[in-house]
């Protein structure tokens, strides 16, 4: 039996984008940039609904959600980010990378059954719309709501406790820009088949059976939509349902990729780049795409800034606004 004395890793280094240190400072301009425009985006975006009568519906209750989520979402990773751009020794303890994955993993697989829920809240609108006040109560809507949160945060924990076990004895230099599953797991100084195994099977079917039932009601709601007689009322179906699908499409396509896998890696660089569109992409076109660009919101945050602000702000302020919605 071979004897060596294992030393246990205490911290890690996150590599992040090696090749790009010369230009540091303007990634770390552009991040920045990026995450007020995520934070400001979605906060906007909460207190209007909150704050508006007009928005109590089911679907507004969902949206100010997904907001709220991603505020959370973005906030495990992008600051720790910002901080090892600028910064020369990019390090995390271990136990902060464990809890760096555990509440990344939990807020990321909320937002998937927070998209399926908000997929079957327009099934019922469109498809069964004479039950839809009946069915989508308030009361019902934070049971859901309620369910995705508490879901989120219990799935993951098997594949957090079975990495938890893992000896890090050898590298502690994480090939990717944060503490995420497959990258941490690469580093184990022992054989990761089982826990591989358990995150595809967990994942796999996560991702499976939301997109399938994502996929069900959308072809329902599309069978629904194209027999609507009124070109005006398609119209209007298809646009609340495009924004949902761009948004699906954007966060399940990046996520499949990464986390549906019987392989540690399929490659460094493809790694990194699909983290940047999950962690950072899909969260700051989320608020523009699903809510600055429902004209029930645009109308209310045009409302507010015609009460709240004085002319000559408002006038510059609402042309932001129209750019953006």
């Amino acid at each position: 039996m071979e004897s060596r004395n294992q030393s246990r890793v205490t911290e890690f280094i996150i590599v992040g984008f090696p090749n790009l240190e010369h230009i540091e400072s303007l990634l770390f301009i552009l991040l920045l940039l990026t995450y007020m425009l995520i934070i400001t985006g979605n906060i906007v975006v909460f207190f209007v609904i909150r704050l508006s009568p007009a928005l109590q519906s089911p679907m507004y209750f969902f949206i100010c959600v997904l907001s709220f989520l991603e505020i959370w979402y973005t906030a495990v990773t992008i600051p720790k980010m910002l901080a090892n751009l600028i910064v020369s020794m990019k390090s995390i303890s271990f136990i902060g990378c464990l809890l760096q994955v555990y509440f990344f993993q939990s807020l990321g697989i909320t937002e998937t059954l927070l998209l399926t829920v908000m997929a079957y809240d327009r099934y019922l609108a469109i498809c069964n719309p004479l039950l839809y006040s009946a069915i989508m109560t308030s009361t019902f809507s934070v049971k859901l709501t309620a369910s995705c949160w508490l879901c989120g945060f219990v799935y993951p924990v098997t594949e957090i406790i079975l990495i938890s076990k893992m000896p890090f004895c050898g590298p502690n230099h994480i090939e990717h820009i944060f503490c995420d599953l497959h990258p941490l797991m690469s580093l184990a100084c022992t054989e990761t088949s089982l826990s591989i195994s358990v995150g595809f099977a967990l994942n796999s079917s996560m991702v499976m059976a939301t997109i399938i039932f994502i996929l069900f009601s959308y072809i329902k709601i599309i069978r629904v939509i194209l027999q609507i007689q009124s070109s005006e009322g398609r119209q209007k179906a298809f646009s609340t349902c495009a924004a949902h699908l761009i948004v699906v499409f954007l966060f399940f396509g990046s996520v499949s990729f990464m986390y549906v896998r019987l392989t540690k890696s399929y490659g460094v660089h493809y790694d990194k780049s699909l983290a940047v569109v999950y962690s950072v992409l899909t969260p700051l076109v989320n608020p523009i795409i699903y809510s600055l660009r429902n004209k029930e919101i645009r109308h209310t945050i045009h409302k507010f800034l015609h009460q709240n602000l004085p002319s000559t702000q408002n006038g510059a302020v609402l042309q932001i606004t129209l750019i953006v919605g």
